[in-house]
């Protein structure tokens, strides 16, 4: 029974909150970081691990995502992912060790697929005219629940040390983690009621051969006279479509000719978009800041500031994608953001690091830093040159415990710089590549192998992802700041060099008639240089 008070916007709107949820997941964790390091006595490699769980574990999910979407259906899909947040949350609140706590992180990632599956829904029942605004509320929902997530990690920090009588009763000061981490439950189980009301894809119907079924919730959602034509151009794009056809089958339907430009696109831009390091930012935030000297309250505010930024340039993407289209987003974006990322690599790379003897007494006088007069008036010339040298007179675990305060007395550094960098390439990212690589996914590939399209690449993006997410912290020890944000530029500048030749733009233009503008383009003759229809 479908609910006809539902249009399609609340249905984006619903589904697309599994964005919220993950960005919510996102930037909790990088707020938990100094703390759980603390409790459990973490290396680098364990802190990435941690983080990254997620990420490791929505690879697998996206094996299998496909199968289940054309399998059970988008809808069904996403309930199982709504639940698979909530225990989740609840695992990561009570985990014990460190072992437990990826274990829970792990289980987490299973329901990363929300992104691709909301795409894929959504892509599927909007209009063409709305379908930019419509999937680009996934992104906007993602920022939205990073925002959240900083503002919650800098309002529960603030409040463990308030000295509030409910700080000691409600164990705040001892599990302040553990807190930021049980944010996440009740909106998942919200998520979870509300998908129960939502209707199926029209697509999807129609590929099951429910037409009847279809036809009333396109006509519900368009109010349109051409429902017809409609089904008819959704019925024709599935005649290559086998409901027999194994997963294995759909696989290699990708490597089909006929598709060859849509997959370099897809890939293109599915490696690009994590590769600049956005989710190192992101999931990182308070700990890029305090490589800044700011300490660990200011990074966190930091963490905040970048939030509202997201939020404010998605919007602005969301208004623009369906006017400019998205192409010229994507590709001055992308060079907005690999500039911003050289300004940051600067900035870090021009930075020295001394502890003054008036430093080191009142540093003394605050925390437990040992003999460190051996470092005194020492000038370091690199991040990681100070670090390790910390680290050989105070031991690991005190270094990385007491690394934001030291560093505040420490560096030289042009902050300024770096802080507009980080923000530039915030904002510049969720203009461009942040939401649009969605809307792209949603719509450039075929109904009949889009099932298994979407998951695909989205397990690229994730698996790329995981590698940054995983590997940042000792990146860190190892290269220093100034070496890993040259590498996001270089890798930021070989993407714009490659979206400008072969992106094409796809605003108003139904699924079916992108389907015939770039099975056009992967002819032999075309393959080297989309046409760049407006």
């Amino acid at each position: 029974m479908i609910a006809r008070s539902h249009s399609v916007y609340y249905c984006a709107l619903v589904v697309a909150i599994g964005g919220f949820i993950f960005g919510l997941d996102a930037a909790l964790i990088s707020g938990t970081v100094r703390f759980v390091t603390s409790e459990f006595g973490l290396s680098d490699m364990q802190i990435g691990t941690v983080v990254s769980a997620p990420g490791f574990g929505v690879i697998f999910a996206l094996l299998v995502t496909g199968f289940i979407c054309d399998k059970i259906g988008r809808k069904k899909t996403l309930v199982l992912i709504s639940f698979i947040y909530i225990i989740s949350a609840v695992l990561s609140v009570i985990a014990t060790s460190f072992e437990s706590l990826v274990i829970a992180r792990f289980i987490g990632g299973l329901a990363f697929t929300s992104l691709s599956v909301a795409a894929m829904y959504i892509g599927e029942i909007a209009p063409s005219h709305l379908r930019g605004k419509l999937v680009s509320i996934i992104q906007i929902n993602i920022v939205v629940g990073l925002s959240i997530a900083y503002f919650v990690n800098y309002g529960i920090l603030s409040f463990s040390e308030s000295g509030h009588p409910l700080v000691t009763s409600l164990g705040i000061d001892t599990h302040t983690w553990r807190w930021m981490l049980a944010v996440e439950i009740i909106p998942a189980i919200i998520w979870f009621l509300l998908l129960l009301n939502i209707p199926q894809s029209p697509r999807w119907l129609i590929m099951k051969r429910k037409e009847a079924k279809a036809k009333e919730i396109i006509n519900q959602f368009n109010n349109t006279t051409h429902c017809d034509d409609e089904i008819a151009q959704i019925q024709a794009s599935l005649k290559d479509h086998d409901e027999k056809a194994s997963f294995i089958e759909l696989f290699k339907s990708l490597f089909d000719t006929k598709v060859r430009s849509v997959m370099i696109i897809a890939l293109t831009i599915g490696i690009v978009q994590q590769i600049t390091g956005i989710n190192a930012i992101m999931f990182y935030a308070p700990t890029v800041f305090e490589q800044l000297g700011i300490g660990t309250d200011a990074a966190f505010f930091q963490a905040v500031v970048v939030g509202l930024v997201s939020i404010v340039f998605t919007i602005v993407a969301i208004l623009l994608i369906d006017k400019l289209g998205r192409r010229p987003l994507v590709i001055w974006g992308l060079a907005t953001a690999t500039v911003s990322l050289f300004a940051c690599f600067w900035g870090f790379h021009s930075a020295t690091y001394t502890l003054t003897d008036q430093a080191l007494i009142a540093l003394a006088a605050e925390i437990n830093i040992g003999d460190l007069s051996s470092m005194a008036n020492v000038v370091y010339q690199s991040d990681v040159e100070f670090k390790d040298a910390l680290i050989q007179i105070m031991g690991e675990a005190d270094a990385k415990l007491y690394e934001s305060q030291i560093l505040q007395s420490a560096a030289s550094i042009n902050a300024n710089l770096i802080i507009g960098g980080i923000i530039g390439f915030i904002a510049a990212f969720h203009f461009s590549i942040g939401p649009i690589m969605w809307v792209l996914f949603s719509e450039i590939f075929p109904t009949h192998i889009r099932g298994v399209a979407i998951p695909v690449f989205a397990f690229i993006t994730s698996f790329v992802s995981y590698l940054v997410q995983q590997f940042f912290p000792w990146q860190l020890s190892v290269f220093g700041a100034d070496e890993i944000f040259l590498f996001y530029a270089i890798c930021g500048a070989i993407g714009f060099v490659l979206l400008y030749k072969i992106m094409p733009e796809t605003k108003n233009k139904t699924i079916e008639e992108i389907e015939m503008l770039l099975a056009r383009e992967s002819e032999p003759e075309n393959v080297t240089l989309l046409k760049r229809e407006a």
